[in-house]
């Protein structure tokens, strides 16, 4: 289910990130050891995480995703293995929430796209999803 389409301005956030790029199919093996690492990178230095994590998608080829998974956090990333620092930039954005079981994230991204465009608006080639809840602890809601 998604929420009313809502279009905000944003803040610039720094943030700290891993950037990945990994086939499609691999994205839940590399995904969660990534958060964990940058959430573990980000308290270590008492700088975060101060929101949720998120992941920024710089393009959607098919088949390969590349981006970053990161955390804000509240002031400059040392570099420590994978992580680094980076930022959410400032800008105008359409956003919505989708309340659901994560195997349904696929099809709100759909749903999501069409709304966008039936208000008219266009599409940044990059973007952004935030998760308020953790998929590895909530449990799903999955039906057959």
């Amino acid at each position: 289910m998604l929420a009313p389409l809502a279009v905000v301005q944003t803040e610039a956030q720094p943030a700290a990130v891993i950037h990945i790029t990994v086939d499609r199919d691999k994205i839940q093996e590399v995904m969660g050891p990534a958060i964990m690492e940058t959430v573990a990178a980000a308290t270590a230095q008492g700088i975060g995480p101060i929101g949720p994590v998120f992941a920024h998608h710089f393009g959607m080829s098919p088949g390969i995703f590349n981006f970053e998974v990161g955390v804000p956090v509240s002031g400059p990333v040392t570099p420590v293995e994978r992580v680094k620092q980076s930022e959410l930039p400032a800008a105008k954005v359409a956003r919505t929430i989708y309340t659901g079981p994560y195997e349904g994230l696929g099809d709100a991204w759909g749903d999501f796209i069409d709304l966008i465009e039936a208000q008219g608006l266009k599409r940044a080639p990059n973007l952004w999803e935030c998760y308020l809840t953790d998929p590895t602890t909530t449990p799903s809601t999955k039906r057959n």
